[in-house]
């Protein structure tokens, strides 16, 4: 029996190589402070994110849905999210607006008290692709209500699709319908890989989007889970084309500055522990997006995933009382260091750090 593709991914995920080459965080340096003057304990992580309060600034980015086994993976990070009280975005609902009885594994996550849900649909799905017909405001709407979403993500994954067999690569018509969805439902506009240049965030934010989750590159890259799966099937041609783009795309932290156009944005991308989160917010974040570091715990349990936003939150709190900051606000205007190739990036954007 053939793997359904959304599980081949979590499969790939959890089992194959897929970061990109290079983890662009570490070339982010945070300043020690040795004399913090605060207490630990006086620390506050909590943050207002789309009107919403988190305990910390992270949401659990985008991973699955649409298939069986995808219910226990979002049942246990609600589970997680709710107990922690961070936000969280479920996987393309696609599959359950076309096949309605997919529904159960994305409704799963309601009733844990998420204090942020972000639904989620293509951009591709917004227009029409071949023979299969464009989701319109009706479809965005049945997408919220099926977990009580906060907010609609819109994703762009136009990097993942040009390595899949059943990839949607029409993209003529696609900033106008995000205006068109955005014009009557609350948006984010949200990369899958592959980082916002200053041009794209610029005429998202005149769509009407409300922030953006960057999705750049620096973590899993899709086009690699894509050559993974080119693998599998034997497609010499995918694979090629998997192998070519594996590093393609903005680095997370030089998309946190090309994609800085007044909006809130979600760092995601790379981010594997709360020291990562904090440079995030360094760099000019909102929050920090996390899939891969709580997916084997979502695999585990709900208690498992809890135990993992813990972990990350202390050691979030460790950089903050480290640097001497006392919140979120404070964490944001921490003394940096930007090396590495991060830093040749930034050079050659001219110097944006």
């Amino acid at each position: 029996m053939v793997m359904p593709r959304k599980a081949q991914h979590i499969d790939i995920c959890l089992n194959e190589q897929v970061d990109s080459d290079i983890d662009y965080w570490t070339d982010i340096t945070l300043v020690h402070n040795a004399l913090p003057e605060i207490d630990m304990d006086e620390i506050d992580t909590s943050i207002e994110l789309f009107g919403k309060k988190l305990q910390a600034p992270i949401v659990i980015a985008a991973i699955t849905g649409g298939f069986d086994g995808a219910t226990d993976i979002n049942r246990n990070l609600a589970i997680g999210a709710g107990r922690v009280g961070v936000g969280m975005g479920i996987g393309s609902q696609r599959a359950a607006i076309e096949e309605p009885e997919m529904a159960g594994t994305y409704d799963i996550v309601k009733g844990n008290n998420v204090p942020l849900m972000i639904g989620n649909i293509g951009a591709p799905q917004l227009i029409q692709q071949g023979d299969k017909a464009a989701f319109g405001i009706d479809a965005c709407k049945t997408a919220m209500d099926m977990i009580d979403a906060d907010i609609l993500a819109i994703h762009l994954n136009f990097a993942q699709e040009i390595g899949q067999i059943e990839g949607d690569t029409k993209a003529r018509g696609c900033l106008e319908a995000i205006r068109q969805v955005a014009s009557e439902l609350p948006v984010i506009a949200k990369e899958t890989g592959a980082g916002l240049s200053k041009d794209v965030a610029t005429r998202l934010k005149d769509a009407g989007v409300r922030g953006f989750d960057i999705g750049g590159m620096s973590g899993t890259s899709f086009s690699a889970v894509e050559f993974h799966r080119a693998v599998r099937d034997d497609n010499s041609r995918l694979k090629r084309m998997g192998d070519t783009f594996w590093n393609w795309g903005i680095p997370t932290p030089i998309s946190l500055k090309t994609a800085d156009v007044g909006l809130p944005m979600i760092a995601t991308g790379g981010i594997k522990n709360g020291l990562d989160v904090a440079r995030s917010i360094v760099m000019g974040a909102s929050s920090a997006g996390i899939a891969k570091q709580v997916l084997a715990a979502a695999m585990e349990s709900g208690d498992a995933v809890e135990t993992e936003l813990r972990l990350i939150i202390s050691e979030l709190k460790g950089a903050m009382f480290l640097t001497g900051c006392r919140n979120i606000e404070e964490l944001a205007g921490a003394s940096k260091v930007i090396t590495g190739i991060t830093a040749t990036w930034f050079e050659g954007l001219g110097g944006m750090g």
